[in-house]
C-alpha cells in the first residue's frame, strides 16, 4: 500500500550557514540536548507505540559504526532514538533545516544535512569525520522514505562510508512506522512496531572501486531484507538467498 509523503520540502540557502556543510561539534549544550531529546523520544514511543525490540545484544558497545535502517516514515526517528543505547549522528534532508517544527529540533541535536538527488560530497565528508572521531552515524540507504512500504533500491552512501572509514555496518530493520499507519492511528491506541538489530559486518574492499560499491550496497540491503518480514522486503524479496 502506498506510503503517505513526509514533511514537505522547502528551498534553503547555505549562505552564512556553515553548519549545513560541516560536522556538528559536540558542545556541552548539544550533549545536554541529546540527553533530553532521547528521553523525550523514549516517552513518546512509550505512549504511542507497542514496541518489540529484538537483537539489541548485537548493537556495538562503541563506535565507529554505520547504522543502516529501512526508511518507512517520520516515526522511524522516534523508534530508533528510543531503542538504541547511543546518541548516533543523524542525516537529514536539507529542506528540513527551516521547517517550523523539525528544523529547530534537528539543528539543536546537530544533524548532518544532505542535499538529495546527487552525491553530496560535503555531507559524506562530515559523516566520515564523525566516524573518524569514533561516533556512530545512522544512514537510510534507500535515500528517502519508501513509497511502497517495502525496500527500494539502495544507494551507495552507506557502503562508501563503511569502506572509507573501515567501520562496521549495523543493520536495523523497522516495521509499523510508516506514515499511513501512524497518521491513521486512533489517539488512544499504541501502534505495534518492531525494531530488529542484526549482526554487524564489514564490507570488503575490492580492487575495482565501482564493484566494491555495487556489491557493498547489495550486501547492506540484503542484510536489511533478511531481518524484515517478506511483505517489507520490496524489490529485494526475491534476492534474499535461502538460509
Amino acid at each position: 500500500m502506498p506510503n503517505q509523503p513526509s514533511l514537505p520540502s522547502k528551498p534553503v540557502s547555505e549562505v552564512w550557514r556553515p553548519e549545513l556543510v560541516a560536522l556538528p561539534q559536540l558542545t556541552f549544550a548539544r550533549r545536554a540536548f541529546r540527553v533530553f531529546f532521547r528521553l523525550a523520544m523514549k516517552l513518546l514511543a512509550f505512549f504511542t507505540m507497542r514496541a518489540v525490540i529484538k537483537g539489541l545484544e548485537n548493537f556495538p558497545k562503541k563506535g565507529p559504526a554505520v547504522i543502516v535502517f529501512n526508511h518507512l516514515g517520520d516515526a522511524d526517528t522516534v523508534l530508533l532514538v528510543a531503542a538504541i543505547p547511543v546518541a548516533a549522528e543523524g542525516i537529514a534532508k536539507v529542506e528540513l533545516y527551516d521547517h517550523w517544527l523539525v528544523g529547530p529540533v534537528f539543528r539543536a541535536y546537530g544533524f548532518i544535512w544532505v542535499h538529495r538527488g546527487k552525491p553530496d560530497r560535503r555531507a559524506l565528508r562530515a559523516a566520515l569525520d564523525a566516524l573518524k572521531e569514533g561516533r556512530m552515524v545512522a544512514v537510510a540507504p534507500e535515500g528517502r522514505e519508501s513509497l511502497t512500504g517495502g525496500l527500494e533500491e539502495g544507494t551507495e552512501g552507506a557502503a562508501f562510508l563503511a569502506v572509507k572509514s573501515g567501520a562496521p555496518i549495523v543493520p536495523i530493520a523497522l516495521t509499523g512506522t510508516d506514515n499511513k499507519t501512524v497518521h491513521e492511528r486512533k489517539w488512544w491506541k499504541r501502534i505495534p512496531v518492531t525494531l530488529t538489530v542484526g549482526e554487524p559486518f564489514f564490507i570488503q574492499e575490492q580492487t575495482d572501486h565501482q564493484q566494491t560499491m555495487r556489491d557493498g550496497t547489495e550486501q547492506v540491503m540484503i542484510s536489511l531484507a533478511r531481518l524484515l518480514p517478506e511483505s517489507y522486503r520490496g524489490v529485494y524479496r526475491d534476492r534474499v538467498p535461502p538460509d
